[in-house]
């Protein structure tokens, strides 16, 4: 491949100012088709320049130390995923584990996919409980949930047979966390054995946490504001 031509890509690259990009993007940007883009993006990659780390999602190796948390909007073109359960738990500080795999709570199909950058286990939401998530607000652009729904999240998965996301060593709430919450969105599972199955949990949570479990389950019913998908992606 001539010198000049890709040297123009990479600088098109570049421009995007973030490790990951789809191929699609970089033809758009370099005004290529999506064949030359992928064959200049090949050439790349034998050259040592980028990566493929999934299908028609590169990154740049000049960018050191990448988090697979920013291939997460890449990963389903036709599904949102959101990062939850113990991975998002463990991002606030909830639980000091180290997840070996990054979990995602999406309406796609129960899956784990492998990339160059991580292991993710995707487990299916039910589309009515698809809430309660929002862009992280530390390094990297991809949706997580709030802390509440991400327990909520993990004891709802637990109801579902899935008994490693039922089970937590310790769990260290900061003051900011909102018991009243969680029984918020224990109300929102559509499925009413699963429901009382996580409200049960919640009960058996805050009582090691000291708080009042009536007072902590009652308060949803004061909340009237549904901070679903519509609100808050």
């Amino acid at each position: 491949m001539k010198r000049q031509p890709i040297l123009k890509f990479m600088k098109h690259l570049k421009a995007l100012d973030r490790p990951v990009f789809t191929t699609r993007e970089a033809a758009g940007l370099s005004g290529k088709s999506i064949s030359a883009a992928t064959q200049a993006l090949n050439f790349l990659e034998r050259e040592g320049f980028v990566f493929r780390a999934h299908r028609g999602v590169w990154a740049q190796i000049e960018k050191n130390n990448i988090s697979p948390y920013t291939l997460v909007p890449y990963l389903f073109p036709r599904h949102r995923a959101y990062v939850s359960f113990i991975s998002a738990l463990h991002l606030y500080g909830i639980i000091e584990q180290i997840p070996q795999v990054v979990t995602l709570a999406s309406t796609a199909h129960t899956r784990t996919v492998r990339t160059k950058l991580g292991v993710f286990s995707v487990h299916t939401i039910a589309p009515d409980f698809f809430r309660g998530f929002d862009w992280y607000k530390g390094t990297g652009a991809f949706l997580i949930a709030e802390p509440e729904k991400a327990l909520v999240d993990s004891l709802y998965l637990s109801g579902r047979r899935k008994k490693q996301f039922g089970f937590f060593p310790e769990l260290n709430f900061s003051k900011s966390f909102s018991f009243k919450r969680t029984g918020y969105w224990a109300g929102k599972i559509p499925d009413s054995r699963i429901r009382s199955f996580v409200k049960e949990k919640l009960r058996i949570l805050v009582g090691k946490g000291s708080i009042s479990c009536s007072r902590a389950l009652s308060e949803q019913k004061e909340h009237s504001i549904d901070t679903g998908v519509e609100q808050s992606h």
